[in-house]
């Protein structure tokens, strides 16, 4: 089995990272004269904590993973490029990922050059963890599995993610963006097991705060030492770390949203089997629905055109025909049912 640092691109092993100056110093002090900032106090004239400890450790207690597996980025967005940047030699390496799946692990692959291989799932958008394998070699550094997965919505087999994880040599990301709307246990709590594990999670779903542009890693502690050594130094903002900070003092809130979330999940499954232009609903583990429609490219247009807007996936593979439908409001999804059966 390769371990972490074999893992790592020479020149990031070699690497010595930029030292900004809230990393040379913690603490308290009478005058901050070090990081030729504004003196005057207006709530953001200081850079904000690079390791964004505080967030880190009511992080820590709401998901039962240690502070120091845990990095945060700007977005979810920012670690998958960085696993990228770490792991992957350009125009060598190359990366494995199922099809279809969340489309920025292509488009980062494509940026870093390095190869990407899709597999498909099976037609009922099950995971087939042997084609997975096959798919890789020695040059594969990543094995991308999105769970709940997008656009499908459905979470992925535990028992193919764990032949994957027990048989392959490189990292397994496991993509939890949707994990709060799905009744199973998180990959978190097996990190301990599989030392090349990384779990993406984010505040921008279940948490309701997509502008904050928050996501978190879960990893061992020498893959998060990596990304704190490449990340850029202020990668998350003060006001970011600061709102962050009160969201998470409103869990129970979040529980809630999330009930009235699966509740009108269930309720727009059965209204729209109902519908005549409705021919099939894929199972749902997360805040949207994969729907197959009677004509997807007419029907988007013709919601569009009344300000509904849903998003077309008809000409992703295994996807032709389907719309994808977030759960909105009860009042949003009722206007949709309803210019639905207009149509």
């Amino acid at each position: 089995m390769n371990s972490v640092e074999n893992l790592v691109r020479p020149n990031i092993r070699a690497l010595t990272p930029y030292s900004c100056a809230r990393n040379e110093f913690e603490g308290e002090a009478k005058a901050f004269l070090d990081a030729n900032e504004s003196p005057f106090d207006n709530g953001i004239n200081r850079y904000p904590d690079p390791l964004q400890r505080e967030v880190k450790q009511k992080i820590s207690k709401i998901k039962g993973v240690a502070a120091e597996n845990i990095m945060l980025g700007n977005g979810s967005d920012e670690p998958i490029d960085l696993i990228y940047r770490i792991f992957c030699e350009p125009q060598r390496d190359n990366v494995v990922a199922i099809e279809p799946t969340y489309g920025m692990y292509k488009v980062c692959a494509d940026i870093n050059d390095v190869e990407y291989r899709p597999v498909l799932l099976n037609a009922d958008y099950s995971l087939d963890a042997e084609r997975v394998m096959q798919a890789a070699d020695d040059k594969t550094k990543v094995i991308w599995l999105c769970s709940p997965n997008n656009p499908t919505g459905n979470l992925l087999q535990r028992s193919e993610i764990e032949k994957i994880l027990d048989k392959f040599n490189g990292l397994v990301v496991v993509d939890e963006a949707y994990i709060d709307f799905a009744a199973t246990e998180s990959w978190t709590k097996k990190l301990a097991n599989y030392p090349r594990l990384i779990v993406l999670q984010t505040f921008s779903k279940a948490w309701a705060s997509a502008a904050l542009r928050c996501g978190m890693a879960f990893a061992s502690k020498e893959i998060i030492e990596l990304f704190n050594k490449v990340k850029y130094p202020y990668n998350v903002n003060v006001l970011t770390q600061q709102k962050i900070l009160q969201i998470l003092d409103s869990e129970a809130e979040k529980e809630q949203s999330v009930a009235e979330i699966l509740n009108e999940r269930r309720r727009m499954i059965e209204e729209l089997k109902r519908l005549k232009n409705v021919e099939q609903i894929f199972n749902s583990d997360a805040n949207f629905l994969l729907v197959k429609v009677a004509d997807a490219n007419k029907i988007y247009q013709s919601l569009a055109a009344k300000g509904v807007i849903t998003r077309n996936r008809n000409n992703v593979k295994l996807c032709a025909g389907c719309l994808r439908i977030t759960v909105g409001l009860k009042q949003e999804n009722e206007l949709l049912i309803s210019e639905l059966r207009e149509l």
